[in-house]
């Protein structure tokens, strides 16, 4: 069933009116006394309108079709066959709306290449089949010779099937509010001038060049397509495809060029716009799949940094409880002096602290930002080996931490914790095909000339060679049945805004190593 979305009289005007303007607009090459074009752009508003709002749009089809076939076109019948023809190119669109309709719901029309090569391979099979079937309905009429019934099928269908996919997605998408927006993008677009200047220089090369080498400079038009498709989409694409088809019939009826001829350039310009919105579609998937994937991995960063907020979160919390319980025991017993005010203000600072952490926490959500401080690389390290003494003890893990050399780093704690935990948990991931109490991980730093620091997570896992290594900090590339091989890309995308560098090294055991800029030094210095 297709939509069933009430149409208003607004709705139902805009078909009447926009239906007969088109007709109008697009009358050129009348065949025989049938007036068939080879440009027939007005069914796809009815398709458009159908898929809008279903059945309710047939009748004001029926009524469009028939005020065309009389006042513009001047179809040669009777009254009732001229109903019977609008009645039946209108049961041709609806049919062929039913089947988009099916196939591809409200919205999915134009998303991708399988909604595409569904709704052109609807639009070419249904425009076939409702040529055919009204031209030898005619012909058995006796209103059409049978000599040219082949030759009055092929233009109908070249009109109607050209006119409509060229024009539908434009009119697809000045109906809906979300699309119209992004065409206005396109037209208010700095470049747009420069568009209509090499369309302009196209159609020039295609119809002022190639008109006396039989139009073989039309691929010309290839290129604007292409252009506008490869920088703003499907969009681009379709205002591309309208100028250019619209530059074409001036051209046709400027140059007054044969039917024959005319016919052949339109099944090009079809060709031409399907390959532009072929390559707008693309164009917007890849972009959907490069913002879907930015989300991703935000969301997995901060998936990852919960470990770490976690950590941060708990000191000022117990404080907090701390602060709070002494708070109540100076209550019961009276005391509102100098120690309960420094109790509350401690109370306020833990909060404080509390919040700045959440802060940050929901900037990077958003933003993805980086808040450098000063941190003490001790503290730093220790944090992080701590949270995996637990962990330790109950995988029977021995996790050594050297001697840390007195530094300080500029960064963003949450986040470079972050990246050594990730680097320990892989550790921990390594050394457990080993035996309980073989299980070694060792954690320690060293000064790397005063204004780098090179921390060294090293375990007795089986390591990396040359195979391993390679692709190791690419994206969703995990060897952990639950994981979603996020971490180490993640790690290194942090290291690197923190103007470090992250590698592993090949051996018979695992090392990594993280080299970052100590206090003082640009966090972004190679």
């Amino acid at each position: 069933m297709l939509s069933s979305t009430r149409p208003g009289w607004r709705d139902i005007a805009l078909l009447v009116v926009g239906y007969v303007a088109l007709d109008w607009a697009s009358f050129i090459h009348p065949l025989h006394g049938l007036n068939i074009t080879p440009w027939n752009p007005a069914p796809a508003l009815g398709l458009v309108l159908l898929l809008r709002h279903g059945a309710r749009m047939v009748p004001p089809i029926v009524v469009a079709i028939l005020i065309a076939e009389i006042w513009v076109r001047g179809l040669p019948a009777a009254l009732p066959v001229t109903v019977a023809v609008a009645a039946l190119l209108t049961g041709g669109y609806w049919l062929i709306a039913t089947v988009i309709y099916k196939y591809l719901p409200e919205g999915v029309i134009f998303a991708d290449r399988r909604g595409l090569f569904i709704w052109a391979a609807a639009v070419s099979a249904g425009t076939l089949l409702t040529s055919g079937i009204f031209v030898v309905a005619l012909a058995l009429s006796g209103y059409v010779p049978m000599d040219v019934v082949d030759d009055a099928v092929l233009q109908f269908w070249v009109g109607d099937g050209a006119g409509v996919l060229v024009s539908m997605p434009l009119l697809w998408m000045l109906f809906d509010d979300y699309r119209r927006r992004q065409l206005r993008q396109v037209v208010f677009h700095p470049g747009f001038l420069a568009y209509l200047a090499l369309i302009a220089v196209a159609l020039w090369v295609a119809f002022g060049l190639g008109a006396s080498a039989a139009f073989k400079y039309f691929y010309a038009l290839f290129i604007p397509i292409a252009w506008a498709a490869s920088r703003h989409g499907l969009p681009g694409a379709v205002i591309a495809a309208a100028l250019i088809q619209f530059g074409i019939i001036l051209a046709v009826k400027s140059q007054e060029i044969a039917a024959i001829t005319v016919l052949e350039i339109q099944i090009l310009a079809a060709v031409t716009a399907l390959f532009g919105f072929f390559i707008g579609v693309v164009v917007d998937e890849k972009q959907r799949v490069s913002n879907e994937l930015r989300q991703t991995l935000r969301l997995a960063a901060a998936g990852e940094m919960a470990g770490a907020l976690a950590h941060e979160l708990n000191q000022p919390l117990t404080a907090l409880s701390a602060y709070g319980s002494a708070c109540e025991q100076l209550l019961d017993r009276g005391d509102t002096g100098p120690t309960l005010r420094d109790a509350l203000r401690g109370m306020i600072r833990e909060s404080h602290r509390a919040a700045e952490v959440l802060r940050r926490l929901r900037d990077f959500f958003r933003t993805g930002s980086t808040r450098l401080e000063p941190i003490d690389l001790a503290e730093l390290i220790d944090a992080a080996a701590t949270s995996f003494a637990a962990r330790g003890k109950r995988d029977a893990v021995t996790l050594a931490v050297g001697p840390i050399p007195p530094l300080r780093l500029l960064g963003d704690r949450l986040q470079l914790e972050v990246v050594l935990r990730n680097l320990l948990s892989n550790a921990f991931d390594a050394v457990a095909e080993h035996a309980p109490g073989e299980r070694r991980i060792r954690l320690d730093a060293r000064d790397d000339g005063g204004s780098r620091v090179c921390i060294v997570v090293e375990d007795n896992g089986a390591g990396f060679d040359e195979a391993r290594l390679a692709g190791l900090f690419d994206g969703f590339r995990s060897t952990k049945s639950s994981g979603l091989g996020l971490g180490l890309m993640i790690s290194r995308a942090i290291t690197e805004a923190h103007g470090g560098s992250l590698w592993a090294e090949t051996g018979d055991h695992g090392i990594f190593k993280l080299s970052l800029p100590t206090e003082g030094t640009s966090p972004h210095a190679d």
